[in-house]
């Protein structure tokens, strides 16, 4: 997939191509199926598969106060969309000045001028340009003016909720929703695949190592952090900038543990996040236990975690000794759940 951060990084003439817009946090089962639809469409038409997406997050920028926190970090989002077989995407700078252009405007000089669309995919929903002035009707409109056909697309996919009745749809606010519960199990569905956080590992209490049960702390995250709790994991290791879903299933991804391949190893962990009330703590952490394993030297490292179930929530022990009964057996289903 050809990456364009900058309209200057679009060769000259580029094009046909077929074209999608959105943010694609998380790049969740729906965002797949609009970006296989797009794909489709290209392949038909000999068109090049093109998703124009933007950073920050447009909310950061004209809400902040009240911004959405981003399920994936940039790094795993972008390289999410590269595995669905895109051609190329555009990532825009998302600045006020950006955001002042007519609808007009953007779809002449992005759309147009420098992608060459001769297909546009839109939600029923999509608003653009200054003050989301433009609707899917501006769409169909400026389509007509330029010469691309507007495809509209419904909402794909629904699953039912947590709590009532009802379906709902697959989107980010959901997977947010799910992951502030603790229900990754439900968020990996609507995903595609377990929800992943990513870190550096930093140097901790130590108080692990001294219980018997050495953690990864880390730090500088990106990705949404869930729920405080205990979770069964992956933690993933190695200098490939992959996610979750680019190693293909369970069994594959422990296949792939210790070989080396692609330079990424991948480890069945006990993740806790929280705040370590037993010991008073106040700091919220996440931190991994990677399982019978204490010969690890993970510190400066960049790794990232995958959540696969919720084994329980935060608790508060007197003492020492019933928390570490309890960390054993955390560890025990956490084995029994990821190497059955």
């Amino acid at each position: 997939m050809q990456l364009w951060t900058d309209l200057e990084q679009v060769p000259p003439g580029f094009g046909p191509s077929v074209v999608t817009i959105g943010n694609f946090d998380g790049v969740h089962r729906g965002h797949q199926a609009v970006l296989d639809r797009i794909l489709r469409l290209a392949r038909g038409d000999g068109a090049s598969a093109v998703a124009v997406t933007f950073h920050p997050h447009p909310a950061a920028v004209h809400r902040p106060e009240s911004a959405p926190e981003l399920i994936t970090g940039l790094d795993d989002r972008l390289a999410l969309m590269e595995r669905t077989g895109l051609d190329a995407t555009l990532l825009v700078p998302y600045t006020l000045d950006f955001a002042a252009q007519t609808p007009e405007e953007f779809v002449a000089r992005y759309l147009v001028d420098n992608l060459g669309a001769r297909t546009v995919v839109v939600g029923h929903d999509v608003r653009f340009g200054k003050q989301n002035a433009g609707t899917l009707a501006t769409m169909v409109e400026l389509g007509g003016q330029h010469g691309f056909e507007v495809v509209a697309i419904d909402d794909v996919g629904d699953f039912p909720p947590p709590e009532g009745d009802g379906h709902q749809r697959w989107s980010s606010t959901a997977v947010r929703a799910l992951l502030a519960e603790g229900d990754v199990d439900q968020a990996a569905d609507v995903l595609g695949r377990p929800h992943l956080v990513r870190g550096i590992v930093v140097h901790g209490d130590a108080r692990g190592r001294e219980l018997g049960f050495p953690t990864a702390n880390l730090g500088d995250l990106t990705g949404l952090v869930p729920a405080d709790g205990v979770y069964a994991g992956w933690l993933r290791r190695g200098t490939a900038a992959t996610c979750a879903s680019l190693a293909g299933p369970e069994g594959d991804r422990r296949a792939l543990a210790g070989t080396g391949l692609g330079q990424e190893e991948i480890l069945p962990a006990a993740i806790s996040v929280g705040t370590n009330p037993t010991f008073d703590g106040v700091e919220r952490r996440v931190e991994a236990y990677v399982l019978d394993r204490t010969d690890l030297d993970l510190y400066d490292q960049t790794v990232a975690l995958e959540f696969v179930a919720h084994l329980r929530p935060t608790l508060r022990f007197d003492g020492i000794e019933p928390l570490v009964v309890q960390m054993n057996d955390d560890v025990a289903r956490a084995r029994k759940i990821l190497r059955p």
